[in-house]
């Protein structure tokens, strides 16, 4: 019976906070004002003045602080901690239930340059769709939060089995329903995401908070490991995690000792299928802890300010690549070789890479150098504008990475004599099937076409989107669809498979009229 009362007492005290504690209280002050006065007149007025506050606070307040306090802004999810808490509440009850969750963190690839290209106003609707999409694909019980920028947590309401297979199959679905395309002002715009999640068996400790964190290192590893990648916690992870904390001490060792290297990624024509070079990236075969992702180093190359040594490296291991080439009659044209803005503010750089040049007895025509387009759009630097003019005359192409997402105007693409335009994977995904796409990627390719400049596609991942870069008129590709990087022992004999697919292959025609 005392059970039932308690109850009982629960339940009213939860029906008259409801009714005081939402704004819908400020409604019932007048009436309360004017009852009291009109029957106990001053003094009753006096004490409803006094006590009406008091029982205001006591039930928690006018609660639309205390949402608002609760919900993120823009999307109208929960925040961080309401996640941690629901993973919390099962793991306290997980012992008489038998139930168990999982942690779910996800974030939308490439979001920088998403914002880049669409600005924020359209990335604020990508994220409030992202999130109406989180909601519709999981279940009611599920609690979903935006934790900051493009990255989004899930707290799995209570199964009686949550196990590897499971969270994979979560994960997929997830990734399906983010990638699905969004129309904005007569836009379509495809994103895709990178998933990481944490079993509440395989936490590092059994709190809520301990499994969310699991899962964001999850997520990092997964994002190390290309775009729409799916990855579940393992305790190496966290290890993992330790470690990028003294990469900043190691990096600076591992550029003079040979551990950092260029891998090489192929380019090829569109027209002839022939490679018409290698793009040099770098990578760091660390010997203790294998590939670490250049996600993970590069920050800490900027960190130590080593990134003009970086790129000393970088140009001499890639000359001496192209050289070897040549000596093995592999016919590679050129190689490319990316240089930051910290290289391109040195008043010696031209002539450093003369010598170089000189020294392997190469003519500069067979080094491309690649710019970001953000350093040309944004370039008030009169030493980057006379260094990139002064390797253009010396004889070096001028490549613009990731065109589109800078915003480089024409007369600075022409102030830097840009041999070639390459075009940002965002423009390319699904150009194939995507008829906005297939207009964006025809109107830069008309614009280079008027100017004279090569094009190139960068991360083509599908025969589709090769074959529909080639019939609008893009001269060259590039992507996983072609090859990821490789290291240079593994070029010459891909080098010689890839030919000899040539003569087996159909060609891909261009656009006719």
């Amino acid at each position: 019976m005392s059970v039932m009362v308690g109850n009982a007492n629960n339940s009213s005290r939860q029906v008259i906070r409801a009714v005081f504690s939402g704004p819908q209280a400020l409604a019932f002050v007048p009436a309360i004002t004017l009852g009291s006065f009109w029957i106990g007149g001053e003094a009753a007025l006096l004490g409803i003045a006094i006590i009406l506050p008091i029982i205001i606070a006591a039930l928690g307040g006018i609660g639309e602080t205390s949402l608002s306090q609760s919900q993120d802004g823009l999307t109208g999810l929960g925040l961080r901690e309401s996640v941690e808490d629901s993973l919390e509440r099962t793991l306290q009850s997980s012992q008489h239930s038998g139930h168990t969750t999982a942690g779910i963190v996800l974030a939308l690839d490439d979001y920088d340059a998403l914002i880049k290209r669409l600005g924020h106003k359209t990335c604020d609707d990508v994220l409030r769709r992202t999130g109406d999409r989180l909601r519709d694909v999981m279940r009611d019980h599920d609690v979903i939060a935006r934790l900051d920028g493009a990255t989004f947590a899930i707290a799995l309401a209570p199964v009686q089995r949550a196990d590897l297979e499971t969270l994979i199959q979560i994960s997929n679905r997830i990734q399906s329903a983010v990638s699905e395309p969004i129309s904005h002002n007569k836009t379509v715009v495809y994103v895709s995401c990178s998933v990481g999640f944490c079993l509440s068996s395989r936490a590092p400790s059994s709190t809520g908070e301990a499994i969310l964190e699991a899962a964001e290192h999850a997520l990092t590893e997964a994002q190390a490991n290309g775009t729409s990648t799916i990855r579940g916690y393992t305790a190496q992870m966290q290890s993992k995690s330790k470690a990028k904390h003294i990469l900043l001490d190691e990096v600076g060792i591992a550029l003079e000792n040979g551990q950092i290297i260029p891998w090489f990624q192929p380019q090829v024509s569109t027209d002839t299928g022939e490679i018409t070079g290698f793009e040099a990236l770098a990578r760091w075969c660390h010997p203790e802890r294998g590939m670490i992702p250049p996600s993970d180093f590069l920050p800490a190359i900027e960190q130590a300010g080593l990134y003009e040594r970086l790129g000393e490296v970088m140009t001499y291991q890639s000359l001496t690549s192209l050289k070897k080439w040549d000596e093995a009659g592999a016919m590679v044209p050129m190689i490319a070789v990316n240089f930051s803005s910290a290289e391109l503010r040195n008043p010696n750089l031209v002539d450093k890479v003369r010598w170089e040049l000189d020294r392997f007895d190469l003519t500069p025509n067979r080094l491309t150098i690649e710019v970001l387009e953000h350093v040309v759009a944004n370039a008030g630097d009169e030493v980057i504008t006379h260094n990139i003019a002064g390797l253009a005359t010396l004889g070096c192409a001028i490549d613009l990475d990731d065109f589109g997402v800078g915003h480089a105007s024409i007369a600075s693409i022409r102030q830097f004599a840009i041999g070639r335009i390459k075009i940002d994977r965002s423009f390319i995904t699904k150009v194939d099937i995507d008829s906005e796409q297939q207009r964006m990627v025809s109107a830069i390719l008309t614009m280079a076409e008027q100017l004279n400049i090569e094009t190139l596609g960068e991360g083509v991942e599908t025969v589709g989107e090769h074959a529909m870069l080639a019939q609008l008129g893009c001269g060259h590709i590039q992507g996983f669809g072609l090859a990821r990087p490789m290291p240079f022992a593994d070029t010459l004999e891909w080098m010689q498979k890839h030919r000899g697919k040539l003569a087996k292959a159909p060609k891909i025609g261009r656009r006719t009229g």
